[in-house]
């Protein structure tokens, strides 16, 4: 795998969000139409009623369960570097880390993690800033 740096640790599973997002936009699109055109021929409105609304259902599954999975994942990022912090230095991060700083400090290897840690919690520093200062980039080559 590639070497991971600021410049290209991002990752858009492009499967998941073009092949399903985009199937789930058709079939709103589609039930939107077949709506419109039961709506002007005057019949068959319960089945197009049906069609359209779960259209929409599916949208919103989509989106609620994409915002769980990655609730999720930045809890255990949270846990992890909070169990890294307690290994190099026998305390927890400071409780006014945020997660967004955390998921910054993910990417730090342990020579720089403590510093940058005790920087972020004292200026506030945000990810982006987190993630500039770090000198040797730790990958993660686990992300979804």
């Amino acid at each position: 795998m590639k070497k991971q740096s600021y410049s290209n640790h991002k990752r858009q599973n492009w499967l998941f969000y073009g092949l399903f997002l985009g199937l789930l936009l058709a079939n709103l699109g589609g039930s939107f139409i077949y709506f419109n055109m039961a709506l002007e021929a005057g019949s068959m409105l319960y089945p197009s009623t049906l069609l359209f609304s779960s259209a929409i259902g599916m949208i919103g599954l989509f989106a609620f369960l994409r915002s769980f999975c990655l609730r999720l994942q930045e809890r255990l990022i949270k846990n992890e570097e909070n169990f890294r912090h307690f290994v190099l230095t026998g305390k927890q991060l400071d409780p006014r880390i945020r997660m967004k700083q955390t998921l910054g400090l993910r990417y730090a290897p342990d020579s720089e993690f403590i510093e940058l840690a005790k920087e972020a919690a004292e200026n506030q520093l945000s990810a982006t800033e987190i993630k500039k200062s770090i000198g040797r980039w730790r990958g993660d080559h686990h992300q979804l």
